[in-house]
């Protein structure tokens, strides 16, 4: 039975982990909720199964607070602040520094506490492996729909931000009206508005850290990785640092930046007489740039079933990757790895240099709809739509909505017809 677990647990996809793991470890603990928080997925750093009032509530900085309170990878009994409310939960962290939490655990068979802990303890361990296997494994579709993700994740980031800033704009407008003279309710408010701003820096520092990875650390991860192929196959492996100032990589772009250079390095020593091979990372600031060369005979070529699943690998994520072969004198691969996401801005938007929510506002400004109606089609606060009005007119260099109007129509704005609303 344990044998049987630990074959679809290492056979489960990623979308699927947290159910087989909570179904491998049910013999021997019971609970409410799994929920497993990894930074090596970074289209969806939580899976989770369970009880739907906790796993819809559970939230990342919740478990980020968790994880950080564990100093090893022992686990830990306890209350715990998940999904909104204080719960019992057995929480621990793995080497690839996942977190696990099950929520209200119940020993489930009569045998030994210690032996079946142990047991869950070897599992969890065996998924946070197979997690970050999965991810250096995974295809081009999912690397495409993790930069969704990703991506999804910073415009909704954004909008919180937005609503924040309304607020705390909001506040400081009252600070400063002549009409109010209770020093009281000054310092009250100052409070309220710094509070908020601690907690929204907070907010984005943890989502930038998790959206991303340095360059630097990322490369020294790929390090680890090739100790194993340096140690048992004689390679002498070249390494040129990227420069410790370079832009912060995506993490999905980090991930499959490193899973590529893995895949051209077994692709090179797979050819007769290899035995150097040179690998540098370089930043541009819009792309990470990496060079790859071995003194083999030139045998390399991109119509090898090795190299063509690593194009697209590349080409999801709108890379372009080049092989020059001299024979007699080896290959030399080059890999372009954009840091961002294509954009798509319309022409007119980006004439007007408009942010995406501020081009679908002004969509819908064009369409006729007032203020409210905007807010509850693209399901944010009024107050937030008032914000990106002001940046609407600023930009388009108006004054109001009727000119924005016009100006939008005699420029060719593209019309939107407004989702119907039930």
């Amino acid at each position: 039975m344990l044998l049987e677990a630990v074959i679809q647990l290492a056979e489960s996809p990623l979308t699927q982990i947290a159910e087989k793991l909570r179904s491998a470890v049910s013999p021997y603990l019971g609970c409410s909720a799994l929920v497993v928080f990894t930074e090596e997925c970074t289209g969806r750093p939580q899976k989770k199964c369970g009880a739907e009032e906790i796993i819809s509530r559970v939230t990342i900085e919740e478990l980020d607070r968790v994880r950080t309170s564990l100093s090893d990878l022992s686990p830990r009994w306890g209350r715990q602040l998940i999904g909104g409310q204080m719960r019992e939960a057995l929480v621990l962290k793995s080497s690839t520094n996942a977190l696990l939490v099950l929520t209200d655990p119940v020993q489930v068979l009569s045998r030994s506490e210690a032996t079946d802990l142990a047991v869950v303890v070897r599992l969890w361990h065996l998924a946070a492996v197979r997690i970050r296997e999965k991810v250096a494994e995974a295809p081009p579709s999912y690397l495409r729909e993790s930069r969704a993700a990703s991506a999804e994740r910073a415009r909704i980031t954004a909008e919180l931000t937005d609503q924040h800033s309304t607020t705390l704009e909001t506040l400081l407008a009252v600070l400063r009206s002549p009409a109010q003279d209770d020093a009281t309710a000054r310092r009250t408010v100052t409070d309220l508005a710094a509070t908020a701003l601690v907690f929204l820096r907070t907010q984005n520092d943890r989502t930038a850290a998790l959206l991303e990875e340095a360059v630097v650390t990322a490369f020294q991860r790929l390090l680890e990785d090739l100790k194993p192929l340096v140690r048992f196959r004689g390679i002498d492996m070249q390494f040129v640092e990227p420069p410790i100032n370079g832009r912060a990589l995506p993490g999905e772009v980090a991930h499959a930046a490193r899973a590529i250079v893995r895949g051209l390095v077994l692709a090179m020593v797979e050819q007769k007489e290899v035995h150097r091979i040179r690998t540098q990372w370089d930043c541009d600031g819009t792309n990470l740039l990496i060079n790859m060369r071995d003194d083999g005979k030139g045998e390399l070529s991109l119509n090898a079933d090795s190299l063509k699943r690593l194009e697209q690998r590349v080409e999801a994520l709108h890379g372009r990757i080049s092989v020059e072969v001299i024979a007699g004198w080896g290959a030399d691969v080059s890999v372009v790895l954009p840091l961002d996401p294509p954009q798509s801005t319309s022409t007119e938007g980006a004439m007007w240099n408009l942010g995406p929510r501020e081009e679908e506002v002004l969509r819908l400004l064009v369409a006729g709809l007032r203020n409210r109606a905007i807010a509850g089609e693209l399901q944010v606060s009024e107050n937030t739509i008032k914000f990106h009005m002001r940046n609407l007119f600023r930009k388009l260099g108006v004054s109001s909505r009727a000119e924005a109007i016009s100006l939008a129509v005699r420029m060719g704005f593209p019309l939107t017809t407004p989702t119907p609303q039930h």
